[in-house]
């Protein structure tokens, strides 16, 4: 069985959908997800039970400006997340407790330490792996708040190990569009990578085409993924 490590990427939805697709199409044994800023949206759905197919016509009926809120005090932030979690309220479950597999949310602490959240309220989480410091205000999970965990690393591969152990890892990466990308050992982890998103706040673009883009490179790595 894989765990599935899906990494942040500005907006790169469509990607991670396209990516999930191929995962499904060709029958890769999945045990747990983790996913960072878009990987977290796109893995809590799927983790979720929410297949390929529904994860695209869900990704493209949202601009990603309906999805979040002006803030009133814009030096803590532009924006607002609210909307965000009340459209994911709609379709994830109210906790971690409550997916059919393992699933953890990659997040950067105050002090920029990494981060998986992977218990308590999941709507909240998958949020605050995507809010970008300064351009949104941090979300609240737990007793503290939590920003992108993709500023400080892209992937989470340290802190996935500590967490899941030495277990088989799939990796999908998409093109750097921001973050960082953190210098670690990927022994046991197979990586495919898919080019950046051309998403904007205004629109995602074609995400039927973007998705089928990251699909037909991900199933043709994916042909001798180990099980």
């Amino acid at each position: 069985m894989n765990d599935l490590l899906l990494s942040s990427g500005f907006l790169a939805f469509a990607r991670h959908v396209g990516f999930l697709q191929a995962v499904e199409a060709e029958r890769v044994p999945v045990d747990a997800v983790v996913g960072t800023s878009s990987g977290a949206l796109v893995g809590a759905l799927w983790a979720a039970g929410v297949p390929g197919a529904e994860l695209e016509r869900l990704v493209a009926g949202r601009r990603p400006l309906d999805l979040m809120g002006l803030h009133a005090a814009p030096w803590r932030g532009l924006f607002v997340l609210e909307p965000l979690v009340a459209w994911l309220r709609e379709h994830l479950p109210p906790t971690f407790e409550e997916l059919p597999r393992p699933f953890a949310a990659g997040v950067a602490a105050t002090d920029g330490t990494p981060t998986l959240l992977m218990s308590g309220p999941l709507p909240e989480a998958v949020a605050a792996s995507c809010a970008i410091p300064w351009l949104f205000v941090p979300v609240a999970h737990g007793a503290q708040r939590w920003r992108d965990g993709g500023v400080v690393d892209r992937l989470m591969v340290g802190p996935w190990r500590a967490w899941r152990g030495e277990r088989p890892g799939l990796a999908h990466v998409v093109e750097r569009t921001g973050g960082r990308d953190v210098d670690v050992d990927l022994a046991g982890v197979r990586v495919v990578r898919t080019p950046r998103s051309s998403a904007t706040f205004w629109s995602l673009g074609d995400v039927p085409a973007a998705a089928a883009e990251a699909r037909a490179r991900a199933s043709a790595a994916l042909v001798h993924a180990p099980g």
